[in-house]
């Protein structure tokens, strides 16, 4: 594999998994530094769905995203919806 293909490779999985990952801890730290008189219980359950829901939800899409099948079948509905559109 060339150079540059693999460095491609390793930063199209890295780079979006940091981001999920900086998510993560970002929320982490928002929940548990923030001071007492920010709290109220909406900014709680908005943390606490992107601490818990998106993490999973992004991964997901990462991982699917380099499964060969799964683009193949994503191109095809494309092509459908496509040409149900122009019908």
């Amino acid at each position: 594999m060339p150079f540059e293909q693999g460095r491609h490779k390793a930063f199209s999985m890295c780079l979006p998994q940091q981001a999920v990952d900086s998510l993560f801890v970002s929320t982490l730290m928002f929940a548990y530094l923030k001071p007492s008189s920010v709290s109220s219980a909406s900014m709680d359950l908005v943390v606490a769905v992107l601490r818990l829901v998106v993490p999973p939800t992004v991964n997901l899409f990462i991982y699917s995203t380099r499964n060969q099948e799964l683009k193949d079948a994503l191109k095809t509905l494309r092509r459908i919806l496509e040409y149900k559109r122009n019908s």
